[in-house]
């Protein structure tokens, strides 16, 4: 990952674009420009996580946030002025196939090898991220899980088997989340004491886990107790 990437994305498409920036920042000692397009800025994905990764890596990080809004839609000539500087970097692209067709030209225009440019294909969810939960009994082999949210810590039983995002809103505790499926981190809490494991994960990377970061959508309890914050 010393490699540096052109990340061109927009709107759901920052998804696997923030996971490479991450593994590229954290884990190697590359350069990163992220071009992201959305309708305005009330559309923005993830906006206060890019700002927080801005401020940690000044001189490895660019962004552009393309505001429809603002400025009308991403066109082939404004994007293809805007990636010129960057022909030599490795380029993934990820949105609407639309963009991505308009994208890709721009990035034909101004030279760029054709093996230099990825498309990613980020697939729409499989489920209702708001559909009603069911949890099952927790018995006695469930688990205690002490959740800190918002300033106040809670305690509930925790079935083996069933994620905490799903405890939490079955009790009417109003966690954060988005997708419920481990592609985005909008639920994303610390484990500060016990141990837990993932049924899936498709955004955190290694250093996220080594600072006890996991999916509270895809978090199943290891240990009998467990302690988490949302607010870490």
């Amino acid at each position: 990952m010393d490699s540096d990437f052109l990340l061109i994305a927009a709107g759901s498409g920052i998804t696997p674009m923030l996971s490479i920036a991450k593994s590229v920042l954290l884990g190697g000692a590359g350069t990163v420009y992220l071009f992201y397009a959305n309708r305005d800025a009330q559309s923005v994905i993830f906006g206060a996580e890019i700002d927080d990764i801005m401020v940690e890596f000044p001189d490895r990080l660019r962004v552009v946030h393309w505001l429809e809004a603002e400025r009308g839609l991403p066109t082939r000539d404004a994007m293809a002025e805007l990636f010129a500087a960057y022909t030599r970097y490795s380029t993934y692209l990820c949105g609407p196939a639309p963009f991505m067709e308009e994208a890709r030209a721009a990035l034909s225009a101004v030279g760029m090898p054709a093996n230099h440019i990825h498309l990613e294909h980020y697939q729409s969810l499989a489920g209702d991220p708001f559909a009603d939960i069911v949890i099952p009994q927790g018995g006695a082999d469930a688990a205690q899980a002490t959740v800190e949210l918002d300033g106040t810590r809670v305690t509930v039983e925790w079935p083996r088997n069933t994620p905490l995002l799903d405890v939490l809103l079955a009790r009417g505790i109003d966690a954060p989340y988005s997708c419920r499926e481990g592609a985005c981190s909008a639920c994303a809490c610390t484990v500060r004491r016990g141990e837990v494991r993932m049924l899936r994960n498709d955004t955190l990377v290694d250093a996220d886990l080594a600072m006890g970061l996991t999916l509270a959508c895809q978090a199943v309890p290891v240990t009998d107790s467990v302690d988490i914050a949302f607010d870490q």
